[in-house]
């Protein structure tokens, strides 16, 4: 396994006693702690502005009483079976309210007018007018660019609010002279393999929120310093994906909970969906579930570190594509492999990802385990595995068979793509799967078939990257982990506003508008690993103070104290790319011990290894790492 040297002159930071010969290995450090979860702490500073509220139509103390004080990252598959595994991150909000002031307000809502273009009213703006409890109709609507409104956000803010924080701008343009009926959109980013443009076609992805744009973004990329901005605006709308149009229906599916969504801001009155008094605890509830939780400081849906204690540097996406359709070669129509790779890139810049693909033949028992997956019928019935880990373990069973080995990379992810005629078309774009034991993450399944692709509009490419963002850890930005009351929660029931967290630009929403991770993707990747390098410098330093030449690792066991050091002041600071590096220097630093002691560090495969005994029964949340499409879903949505 190739590791970055570490810079030699660090050595000075053992101290002058090395100079007479080689120093005793010690157990007390000051940041290394052998064997022990990493243990950083950040203050995270969060802006809460209000654009168009008074001051007395939102109650600041009872929506600051919706606001958790802390938060601390979980590895959520691993709460699928009962295990409690933290990252060893604590953040520790600290809130900035502020309330913008009328010559604010005025220059943003003229800019927002300027930005209005006038469009028909959308399906769904039709729907709500139909309501039978609607408290008025929508007139004429208008379109805005929605990147075009982040941006003026990030370089236009109030004065003391610093937008390269995390910030949550609580738009109302409603009761103004100037107000117009709109929605949001964004239409410059098709399919990359189908050119379809959900944007562009779909009523259902015209929105009320954004944010979370990246200065690398290829299309609405931006100079300077990261800005972490979402805006949520309830004057704007009524829209599909939080189906805050229906006024009519608490309970939209029939199971007898109360769907709470957010109405539209003038439902917020006497007669109307919601109390007017209930949009201050509504705002903080967006506030808490969406954007501290699911944007700003989530948890990750898989471990971070894949194969500890020996974590890979060259990550391989070996992709391996059932030909199951006639006349058609998926892996060339369907995967635009460049874009693959430099999307994962940015997400982990520390990683170097390759890529290469084979076809394989969709016929024996590659097929019947995929037709019996569709039918819920197992196709190893003597290992006791439950019907939908099919494909896990027809793949898993013959590794041998597609995997490059280990020369190939540091680590070789699995990608499987089936692709079908209509019959057999998948329910699902694709899931990350685990490995039905203990929520490790095993491999990734992609479907293609006519219907997904020229009906629904999706290729291959941006399922895999979603689903290699699973892979790697990344939650979806509807589903997610409350700590303080240790819930795992889905955009469901009560908390079925959570999927206002998809209007943001991140592959790993449903909504379609993009393809690349957001700023907070990137964000909550980097403090990921930076705990997950510090962990597993901690786990190797245990293992060589075990050994009889621990004292021949002292210099290196002590280079790594002095990184975690530096590692968890950058994350202070939220300088999370040199909090990164300094994180993995201190692992890297550790492995440079282990190599000198002559411990060896492996990898773990508990991702893909196929236990002959009953696997552990499973209270596995499909919603978290399954992705849907059919009827009803909010991909396949108008």
């Amino acid at each position: 396994m190739k590791r970055l040297g570490v810079i030699a002159a660090l050595c000075v930071l053992v101290g002058s006693s090395l100079a007479g010969g080689a120093a005793a290995a010690s157990s007390d450090y000051d940041h290394l702690n052998p064997g022990k979860k990493a243990r950083i702490h950040e203050r995270v500073d969060v802006n809460l502005v209000f654009v168009g509220y008074e001051e007395d139509q939102v109650d600041e103390s009872d929506f600051m009483a919706e606001l958790p004080h802390t938060y601390k990252p979980i590895v959520r598959s691993r709460l699928w079976y009962g295990l409690t595994e933290y990252l060893g991150i604590t953040y520790d909000y600290d809130y900035n309210t502020h309330w913008a002031n009328s010559r604010y307000e005025d220059s943003f809502f003229e800019t927002l007018s300027g930005l209005a273009t006038p469009a028909p009213r959308t399906e769904y703006q039709n729907a709500y007018n139909a309501q039978k409890n609607n408290v008025l109709n929508v007139t004429q609507n208008h379109y805005i660019d929605a990147p075009s409104v982040e941006r003026w956000l990030a370089d236009h803010p109030p004065r003391g609010v610093d937008t390269t924080e995390d910030t949550i701008f609580f738009v109302n343009w409603y009761n103004r002279d100037d107000f117009k009926f709109h929605v949001y959109t964004k239409t410059n980013e098709p399919d990359p393999d189908t050119g379809y443009n959900f944007g562009a076609l779909r009523e259902s992805r015209k929105i009320i929120s954004w944010g979370g744009t990246a200065p690398a973004d290829e299309e609405d990329g931006y100079s300077g310093p990261a800005r972490r901005i979402w805006f949520y605006d309830l004057s704007a709308g009524p829209e599909s994906w939080t189906d805050n149009w229906n006024v009519d229906d608490p309970d939209l599916d029939d199971n007898g909970q109360v769907d709470y969504r957010m109405p539209p801001i003038w439902e917020y009155t006497g007669g109307g969906f919601r109390s007017p008094a209930a949009i201050d605890s509504d705002l903080g509830l967006v506030a808490r579930y969406v954007g501290l939780n699911l944007l700003f400081t989530s948890s990750p849906i898989y471990p971070p570190d894949i194969t500890p204690p020996a974590l890979p540097e060259d990550f391989n996406l070996d992709s391996n594509t059932y030909e199951g359709l006639p006349g058609v070669d998926a892996s060339d129509a369907y995967i635009t492999e460049d874009l693959l790779v430099s999307e994962l890139s940015e997400l982990q810049r520390t990683v170097d990802y390759s890529y290469d693909e084979q076809e394989l033949p969709f016929t024996g028992k590659a097929k019947s385990c995929y037709v019996t997956w569709l039918q819920d019928v197992a196709c190893y019935p003597n290992l006791d595995y439950p019907a939908f880990a099919n494909l896990f373990l027809n793949n898993a069973l013959k590794k041998q068979q597609w995997m490059d080995g280990p020369k190939s990379a540091d680590y070789e992810a699995g990608l499987f793509n089936y692709a079908t005629n209509d019959k057999l078309s998948a329910p699902f774009l694709g899931f990350a799967d685990d490995n039905y034991r203990d929520g490790t993450q095993s491999y990734v399944f992609s479907f293609v078939s006519p219907l997904i692709a020229d009906v629904l509009g999706y290729g291959l490419t941006t399922t895999m990257i979603h689903e290699v963002g699973h892979h790697v850890s990344m939650s979806h930005p509807h589903d997610g982990f409350d700590y303080e009351t240790g819930v795992d929660y889905e955009a469901a029931d009560s908390l079925y506003f959570a999927w206002s967290g998809d209007q943001h630009n991140s592959i790993m929403s449903y909504i379609d508008l993009n393809w690349d991770f957001s700023q907070f993707d990137q964000d909550n990747m980097n403090r990921f690993m930076a705990a997950t390098y510090i962990t597993n410098a901690n786990k190797v330093a245990a293992r060589v103070l075990r050994s009889d030449d621990a004292n021949e690792a002292a210099q290196e066991l002590a280079r790594a104290d002095k990184f975690i050091g530096e590692a968890v002041s950058e994350f202070s600071e939220h300088d999370y790319e040199d909090a990164i590096e300094a994180a993995k220097n201190a692992y890297d630093s550790s492995l440079e011990g282990a190599d000198d002691a002559d411990v060896v560090i492996k990898e773990t495969h508990a991702g893909t290894t196929v236990d002959t005994t009953p696997p552990t029964p499973s209270g596995r949340g499909l919603y978290s790492h399954v992705d849907r499409i059919g009827k009803g879903g909010h991909r396949a949505r108008r």
